[in-house]
Parts: structure tokens; sequence; C-alpha cells
């Protein structure tokens, strides 16, 4: 799986994308998670991340499959 990252979360991994092996019917949350957990400077954006699953917005319920992309949008502030 495919793991695409914006804004902040790019800066803090220093990268765009990574790959991930994550068990059958992991959730969009359940995959933050687990990564928050490996890289513990994405856990203060974890109440207000926002998902996409293959370019489609996703609630944090999705289950993802094997060859989904998955993306990290964090909050965004503006006016």
């Amino acid at each position: 799986m495919t793991i695409r990252l914006f804004a902040s979360h790019r800066e803090a991994l220093g990268r765009s994308s990574l790959q991930a092996e994550l068990p059958e019917g992991t959730t969009a949350a359940g995959a933050f998670a687990r990564l928050a957990q490996e890289h513990p400077s994405l856990a203060s954006s974890a109440r207000s991340v926002a998902f996409a699953v293959n370019r489609e917005h996703a609630p944090p319920e999705t289950a993802l499959r094997d060859g989904d992309e998955l993306a990290l949008l964090p909050p965004v502030a503006g006016g």
C-alpha cells in the first residue's frame, strides 16, 4: 500500500510517500495510528487528519485493501 503525505506530514517524515504492509481490512484511521506509533511526530494531528483512499475522500473507518493508495490530509489553516 502506498501512503501519500502532504504539508506538515511530509515535512515531519521528510518524504512525500511511503510503502506499508498492513493487514487486509485495516481502516484508514488504523493505518494512521500505526504510522503515528512509528513516527511520533505525526501523533499531534491524530484528531484532525482527514483521509482519501484512491483519490476519493474517505471516512476514518474505511477498510483498506492491498494496492490501495491512502492519502493523509493534515489540517489546513487559512482565511
